[in-house]
């Protein structure tokens, strides 16, 4: 009886922990935002800067979140060497973007330029596919009727390997970006917007819509699914299993590839410790969606750049905290936690194969 008893308190405190906490939370956007707003700091060009900057952010990470939220859909596992697999795409762009500068054709001309950022893209995309693949037959397809423990711990051995692979191949120091002029260049429109933001948003969101038409109206697309909800039964139907998945980590690392050149495009610098942090956001933002969703993928990529980019201005400067810009980080994690706690099923909610008597 006075287990019971206690065992009661004790929920009923964690209960209330988790109310004030979430009380704590809304408090903070809520006051830290009006009175930012009423303090009057910033123009409405800054505001619309801050609108465009995490647009950008969040189409990246919108792009990476699919690969992990289309990995978990197929194999119900989280792939944590997505970000790597971000970076080599990144590093394979530099190589690319190197070589073109070399010979004279990353600034030729508008077409010369328009050209090479192609064929940087591409170049990405393939070394990164390249990559998946080897990850997938090689570490992931043996242990594919494992407990989960174990392809999670594997795929974070796989992310720290490829991390010192790149290391030792490349070394410890940062690679600069070769300058493409008209990037940095405006659009010329009434705010500040540059033509790297705008091929940033223009490709994410071609790229994304061209992937959600391949996964629902082509028969391979419908062979995904299938797999994703039963695989035994959709291999009983004659769809061949390790091609679905193949081709699902694929499609994700193109998607991670492309992703990788366009952020490295955004702040010019790559090394080999370059996919950590954009991984664990873009893991991030496919939670926020629901992981194996892949609208909510993106739409949870460009909730968080949208948060990440205008939320510290907004919410902390008016209270006075010092150095808002660098608790992005804080912000991005803590949107995570709330999620986990109080919406586990993410922003659209999981999509789940249901369990069949």
């Amino acid at each position: 009886m006075y287990g019971r008893y206690a065992e009661r308190l004790t929920d009923i405190a964690i209960a209330a922990f988790l109310w004030s906490f979430r009380i704590s939370i809304v408090l903070i956007v809520v006051v830290g935002s009006g009175l930012t707003l009423a303090e009057g700091r910033y123009s409405t060009t800054t505001w619309i800067g801050l609108v465009i900057g995490g647009l950008t952010l969040g189409s990246v990470y919108a792009m990476v979140a699919l690969g992990y939220t289309m990995v978990y859909g197929i194999l119900r596992m989280i792939n944590f060497a997505h970000g790597e697999v971000f970076m080599a795409g990144a590093f394979a762009g530099y190589f690319a973007a190197s070589a073109l500068d070399g010979a004279g054709l990353l600034n030729a001309n508008p077409a010369s330029t328009l050209a090479s950022l192609v064929l940087m893209l591409l170049a990405g995309m393939a070394v990164s596919v390249a990559i998946a693949l080897l990850l997938e037959r090689i570490a992931y397809r043996p242990l594919r009727n494992a407990p989960r423990l174990v392809p999670l711990i594997t795929a974070i051995g796989a992310s720290f390997f490829l991390q010192y692979t790149f290391r030792g191949f490349f070394g410890s120091r940062v690679y600069s970006y070769p300058t493409v002029g008209v990037l940095n260049q405006q659009v010329g429109l009434p705010f500040q917007l540059r033509w790297v933001d705008l091929l940033v948003v223009v490709s994410a969101i071609l790229m994304m819509s061209v992937l959600y038409l391949f996964v629902m109206r082509t028969r391979t697309g419908t062979a995904i699914r299938a797999v994703s909800e039963d695989k035994a039964t959709a291999a009983l139907m004659g769809i061949d299993v390790n091609r679905a998945i193949v081709t699902t980590f694929g499609l994700g690392a193109a998607m991670a590839g492309a992703g990788g050149v366009l952020y490295a495009l955004l702040f010019r610098q790559v090394d080999w410790f370059f996919g950590f942090i954009p991984g664990l956001k873009a893991f991030t933002a496919a939670v926020l969606g629901g992981i194996g969703n892949i609208p909510g993928a993106m739409l949870g990529g460009l909730f968080l750049g949208e948060i990440e980019s205008v939320g510290p201005t907004l919410f902390f400067e008016g209270l006075g905290v010092p150095s808002v810009n660098q608790l992005k980080d804080v912000i991005a994690f803590t949107m995570l936690v709330l999620v986990l706690i109080f919406r586990p099923s993410g922003i659209l909610g999981e999509k789940l194969a249901r369990q069949r008597a």
